[in-house]
């Protein structure tokens, strides 16, 4: 459960920046756009692009000294190493879910997290087709939805302790294949399709459904750090698929060991019923 408490300062930039780079998605979003492939089944768009470049510029400019890695600008090699080093690096998902904004079906973020020593520690989502901004800082327990008026709720997890009573978020288009597994040791039945890890996590974060699972195939630090935030925030648990929680400290950026999210009570059970996934 979050606190009522919505103040803080540092979050409250990072939403702006977020809110800043969504507009500039909208803008794109009606109006023809080509969809091009950076690699096999990995599309990107102007949107992407576009979104990437305000972010960067205005964390350098209001955080200046932190390290930032996106995924439309990724340096390589020793530059990438250098800025692992640093004690707080931004993750940025300029467009989470370009498929589905490809498919115009609103179900893409905008998302902005902060690591702070390795850790997730803040993070922003935003969803641009409803104004909804998703919010918080991890280890202080503050978690809020701001509405496209401005307006600011807490966040809290749904308190759905049984797998059997339990909704999982699934993928519209990358199932897992230790999905069916999982619903079959722990007895789940109700599943949600969905587009965008952050939009899925955010369904979490406001006890909308209960679980979210990924096999970390194609999944990178920017996919998981700023809905980490949010959702342990707001009470959840997240960790790989393991139980142990994500590293952010390199020295690579892809999400090997998956992903479990849950509203918390769920996650000891989930992680059990993955162990004989991970071979």
């Amino acid at each position: 459960m979050s606190t009522t408490n919505t103040s803080d300062r540092e979050l409250d930039e990072i939403v702006r920046i977020a809110r800043a780079a969504a507009a500039v998605v909208m803008e794109v979003y009606a109006t023809p756009f080509t969809v091009e492939l950076k690699g096999p089944d990995d599309p990107v768009t102007r949107a992407d692009r576009e979104a990437n470049a305000l972010i960067c510029r205005a964390l350098e400019a209001a955080f200046p000294g932190d390290a930032i890695l996106a995924e439309e600008s990724v340096p390589s090699g020793e530059e990438l190493a250098s800025r692992f080093q640093k004690e707080r690096v931004f993750f940025v998902d300029p467009l989470d879910g370009t498929r589905e904004f490809a498919d115009r079906n609103g179900e893409f973020a905008v998302m902005i997290g902060l690591a702070v020593r390795g850790r997730a520690a803040l993070g922003v989502v935003v969803m641009p087709t409803t104004g909804e901004a998703l919010a918080g800082r991890a280890d202080a327990g503050l978690a809020f939805l701001e509405a496209r008026d401005g307006s600011r709720r807490p966040l809290a997890v749904s308190s759905v302790s049984a797998p059997g009573d339990a909704t999982l978020i699934v993928s519209r288009s990358h199932r897992p294949k230790l999905v069916e597994p999982l619903l079959a040791r722990l007895g789940i039945t109700k599943l949600v399709p969905c587009g965008s890890v952050g939009v899925k996590i955010a369904r979490i974060a406001t006890g909308e459904v209960d679980l979210y699972v990924h096999g970390g195939g194609g999944a990178k630090l920017w996919d998981s750090c700023a809905p980490e935030a949010v959702l342990r925030a707001a009470g959840g648990r997240f960790t790989d698929l393991g139980g142990e929680p994500i590293d952010y400290a390199g020295p690579g950026l892809k999400l090997d060991r998956g992903i479990i999210a849950t509203n918390g009570a769920l996650q000891d059970a989930v992680v059990a019923a993955a162990r004989p996934e991970l071979g």
